[in-house]
């Protein structure tokens, strides 16, 4: 029996959306994604982020804006993710 294959094995390539908060680097910017969960115990709602490095290349982008990136090859040490598009 052949073995099932994940959504990683099939080339399908993660997607985030987040908010660009550096631009201080060459081609790489830092985008914050948030993410909104309760919380088991209390059931608030609690928001937590992580930062990414995304690969940059010909976007005008700027900090602020929001921006879809993309999941990719290694591009370096950190750099596993690229910029798609600027959405607002």
């Amino acid at each position: 029996m052949a073995p099932v294959k994940t959504d990683r094995q099939k080339g399908r390539q993660k997607e985030r959306t987040g908010q660009v908060v550096s631009t201080k680097m060459a081609k790489t910017v830092t985008v914050r994604v948030n993410r909104t969960f309760a919380h088991p115990t209390f059931n608030k709602v609690i928001t937590r982020g992580k930062k990414y490095y995304a690969h940059c290349e010909g976007l005008d982008v700027k900090e602020g804006q929001k921006v879809r990136i993309i999941e990719t090859r290694p591009l370096s040490k950190l750099k596993r993710w690229r910029v798609v598009e600027v959405i607002a």
